[in-house]
C-alpha cells in the first residue's frame, strides 16, 4: 500500500523520538500508557506560538527543547517525574525539511535527557504561524501531587533559582543595544538572551517538594502574578522583602541601570522556575534536600493570614507596587 506524504514525514522525523513501547512506533492512532503501582499520572500542556512564546528568528533546534521544557517545568512544580509527551504541530506551509529536521532533532534530544518519549501526536499545514502543543504526563505517589491551595499562615514563601532573565533576555533579543546601556559583560548577556530561549526545569526538585513543600507553583507568568495566584487559591495572602528575590548579576545590573525594569523582572514571566511554600520546622530539611539536588533556593517572605493581595517591601520595610504584576495573553 502506498504511504501517503504525511506517513513519511511521521516515519522519517518523528518516529526515532517514539521510543515507549505503548507508542507502537507511531503506526497506531492512539497510545498506551500505565503509571507504576501505587503511582498516579499528573497531565499539563502547554503551547509555543510562533510570534507569541518564539520570535521569528529562534532556532529550531531551540524551539522543540522550549516547548518541552516549558512542560516539564509544570510537572517539576506538582512534584512529577516526567513519563511520556505527545505533539500536535502546525507547520507553516513555507516549513522546510531542514527546519522541521532540526527541530525534531533538539526535541529528540531533550525527551532523551529527561527520559520522556514521545507517544503520539497530530501535525497538520496551516496558513497561520507555527504553533507547538504539548501534552506531558507525569508520575508521583498516589495522593502526593503539590498543588497550588496548600498554603497556610506562617509558612516561609521560597524560590528556585533566579527571577527576571527571561524577561530581560527576550528585549536584548529585540534590541541588542541595551546590553551595552545596562553595562553587561558576553557572560551577562548570554545568560539573559539563553534563559529566554531555553528554560531549565527545576525537576531535580521533585521529590524535596513532595516531601516538604505545602503548595507550589512554577514561575510562567512572573513572580509577582504567580505568587498572587498561589496565595490566593489557598486561601491567604503574604509578605516578600522584593530584596531578597534572587536576581543573577545581570538582572542586578540591568536595574541599576534603570529602575523602571522592576516591573519586567519581577511581573515579565518565562523564568520557569518554581514558587512554593515550605512551614517553618519542615524548612531546614527542604533546604538541605535542595542543596543536595544541586538546585539554589531562596527564602524570601512569610504566608500571612488573610485574603488580600501579598504585599511587598524593600530592605528598610517600604511598601512596593507593581503596576504590571503578571504576563497575561488576554
Amino acid at each position: 500500500m502506498t504511504e501517503t506524504a504525511e506517513d513519511k514525514l511521521i516515519a522519517r522525523f518523528f518516529r526515532p523520538l517514539a521510543s515507549h513501547p505503548g507508542a507502537f512506533a507511531l503506526t497506531d492512532d492512539a497510545a498506551v500508557f500505565a503509571p507504576p503501582e501505587g503511582h498516579e499520572t499528573v497531565l499539563k500542556t502547554d503551547a509555543v506560538v510562533g510570534g507569541v512564546h518564539v520570535l521569528p528568528d529562534e532556532p529550531a533546534e531551540m524551539i522543540g527543547r522550549k516547548a518541552l521544557r516549558m512542560n516539564l517545568s509544570d510537572l517539576a512544580a506538582k512534584g512529577a517525574t516526567p513519563a511520556v509527551f505527545l505533539l500536535s504541530l502546525a507547520l507553516p506551509r513555507d516549513t522546510s525539511e531542514d527546519w522541521l529536521a532540526a527541530f525534531c532533532r533538539g526535541l529528540k534530544e531533550d525527551a532523551d535527557v529527561y527520559r520522556c518519549p514521545l507517544v503520539g501526536g497530530d501535525t497538520d499545514r496551516t496558513d497561520g504561524p507555527l504553533t507547538v502543543t504539548i501534552f506531558a504526563v507525569g508520575t508521583l505517589p498516589r495522593g502526593t501531587m503539590v498543588k497550588r491551595s496548600g498554603a497556610r499562615a506562617g509558612d516561609h514563601i521560597l524560590v528556585t533559582g533566579s527571577i527576571g532573565d527571561a524577561a530581560l533576555g527576550l528585549m536584548l533579543r529585540r534590541d541588542p543595544s541595551l546590553a551595552a546601556r545596562w553595562t553587561l559583560s558576553d557572560g551577562e548577556r548570554a545568560h539573559l538572551r539563553g534563559r529566554y530561549s531555553l528554560p531549565q526545569p527545576r525537576g531535580a526538585l521533585a521529590d524535596a517538594l513532595r516531601a516538604y513543600a505545602s503548595a507550589s507553583i512554577d514561575v510562567s507568568d512572573g513572580f509577582v502574578g504567580d505568587l498572587t495566584k498561589l496565595l490566593r487559591v489557598s486561601g491567604v495572602s503574604g509578605e516578600v522583602e522584593v530584596t531578597r528575590v534572587p536576581l543573577s548579576s545581570g538582572a542586578h545590573k540591568a536595574l541599576a541601570a534603570d529602575s523602571a525594569l522592576r516591573d519586567t523582572i519581577y511581573g515579565g514571566g518565562d523564568d520557569y522556575e518554581i514558587i512554593c511554600t515550605v512551614a517553618d520546622d519542615k524548612l531546614d530539611a527542604f533546604s538541605k534536600a535542595a542543596l543536595q539536588a544541586g538546585i539554589a533556593v531562596a527564602a524570601v517572605g512569610r504566608v500571612r493570614e488573610g485574603t488580600d493581595s501579598p504585599h511587598f517591601f524593600d530592605a528598610e520595610g517600604k511598601a512596593l507596587t507593581f503596576a504590571h504584576r503578571s504576563f497575561s495573553h488576554f
